[in-house]
């Protein structure tokens, strides 16, 4: 993929960006990277104080302005805090980061609530926010959706049957918006990750006295996903069983929104894909 030219991508993605699960690990790596290009950002994440670290660091470093904000994404109506916290900037950018399975047992062994909540961050919070930042980028003719996935979104997983679950409705979701979206000027793309080296993930290996090969760096998997996305609607990394099929299958996907898109225009007609309406 080409190196991100700066000043295009502060033209189409910026001036502010949205990033909720923005503390540490993927999150504060989208934030460096996004800061170096020029954003500014609406910073999102339960504990205040690794946030505003963070937004002081890079405001020193960059130039760039910060908003912070510790939002609970697992309660319901998080969505429009994030929303909230956003109000009065021209967000351009939305990146969906806050994802990971902090639970790490099988659907009868974590309390209901758990997985309820867990469902309410992963689905509920997300389609929220994205309806609130989407309709403002479509009047605009630019912006873009990042909505962070994961490879268990590609079939079930014993021990994470929730989580794959709502990871595969991002994936499902993030597809059906790039084909709704594009028309309007606004890209949206789904990163269909691997496992990362990310703090959250460290506690739960050692929690378990577990050890995973392979694991990526959150910060390649970062920059390969801002310079794919304008190419959505997915881009699924090599790991697991698919990893040898993974170019296949993102191939594959796409070419069926694109199949899809074309069936339900003969079932709504063209004028089913309206962004702008009331």
């Amino acid at each position: 993929m080409s190196e991100i030219d700066p000043i295009k991508f502060h033209a189409k993605y910026g001036p502010w960006a949205v990033i909720t699960g923005a503390s540490d690990g993927t999150g504060a790596a989208y934030a460096h990277q996004l800061a170096a290009l020029g954003l500014n950002l609406v910073l999102i994440a339960r504990r205040p104080e690794p946030l505003l670290a963070l937004a002081t660091a890079l405001e020193q470093e960059h130039g760039i302005h910060t908003r912070t904000a510790s939002i609970d994404l697992y309660e319901p109506g998080a969505g429009a805090h994030v929303l909230a916290a956003a109000e009065g900037m021209e967000v351009g950018l939305y990146v969906s980061n806050a994802g990971a399975d902090v639970n790490g047992s099988s659907f009868l062994d974590a309390p209901l609530k758990s997985w309820l909540q867990l469902i309410n961050r992963n689905v509920a919070a997300v389609v929220e926010t994205s309806y609130g930042f989407a309709r403002p980028m479509c009047e605009r003719g630019h912006g873009g959706l990042l909505l962070m996935s994961s490879g268990t979104a590609l079939g079930g997983q014993p021990g994470a049957a929730v989580y794959c679950g709502t990871k595969a409705f991002d994936m499902n979701f993030a597809e059906a918006l790039w084909a709704e979206l594009l028309p309007f000027g606004v890209d949206v793309l789904s990163g269909v990750c691997p496992v990362m080296d990310t703090p959250s993930l460290q506690r739960l290996l050692a929690r378990h006295d577990l050890k995973v090969p392979g694991i990526y760096d959150p910060e390649q998997v970062v920059a390969t996903l801002l310079a794919t996305l304008p190419y959505g609607p997915i881009h699924i990394f090599p790991f697991g069983p698919e990893a040898d099929l993974a170019a296949q299958i993102e191939q594959a996907r796409r070419q069926r929104v694109v199949t899809m898109t074309e069936a339900s225009k003969m079932i709504f007609g063209e004028g089913g894909n309206s962004s702008k309406s009331e």
